[in-house]
């Protein structure tokens, strides 16, 4: 269990090899894992036991079943997570369904953490259930957009990259998903056209 790492490497179907992206927040990274409509193309997500492995990597490291239901209920709050952070970065009204939604998942109970006996290791307290991990999720979207970091949600600053992440850089001046990928892109155009 570790409460403060995030970021994942992420693969574009569409060519590409994979690079590393930390959207800088677990909710933004599971927003990031599939998608609907345009970004059915990278959804990673495909069957409860996708969502299971994916739970049970870290930062989150829960080993859980996942239901049908689950999975179900999971894309509903992944899609919610989506609308809103991309509204929040655009300095977007909210859509009211999608903050439904979130509400409704962050109202069942989270995940409790639990210290080890001597103190040295931390758990997830049993029994753990996929709502509790999904409130968790949820919980944190809550915290994020109207914490101190809503104003630091951003998308890519590319023209053609849709990836949605809080910047937790000190002077707050993040414009990429992943320098490895859109910085570098950036970085390559504005040298070829210094060239031209």
């Amino acid at each position: 269990m570790q409460a403060s790492a995030t970021g994942r490497r992420l693969h574009d179907p569409r060519g590409g090899s994979s690079f590393w992206f930390d959207a800088g927040a677990v909710c933004l990274d599971f927003a990031h894992s599939g998608g609907e409509g345009q970004y059915a193309v990278f959804e990673s997500l495909h069957e409860p036991a996708d969502l299971a492995e994916w739970l049970a990597r870290s930062p989150l490291d829960v080993v859980v079943p996942v239901t049908p239901r689950d999975f179900t209920a999971a894309k509903k709050l992944r899609q919610a997570i989506w609308e809103t952070a991309q509204a929040q970065a655009a300095r977007q009204a909210l859509p009211i369904d999608a903050v439904t939604t979130i509400n409704r998942f962050a109202a069942v109970a989270p995940l409790v953490p639990q210290l080890a006996a001597d103190g040295t290791a931390a758990a997830w307290a049993a029994p753990v259930r996929t709502s509790q991990v999904l409130s968790t999720l949820a919980r944190e979207m809550i915290s994020l957009l109207s914490g101190p970091y809503a104003e630091r949600i951003r998308v890519c600053a590319s023209d053609n990259c849709p990836l949605v992440f809080v910047d937790l850089s000190r002077p707050g001046a993040r414009r990429w998903c992943s320098m490895e990928r859109c910085g570098n892109r950036s970085k390559l155009r504005a040298h070829r056209a210094r060239q031209a």
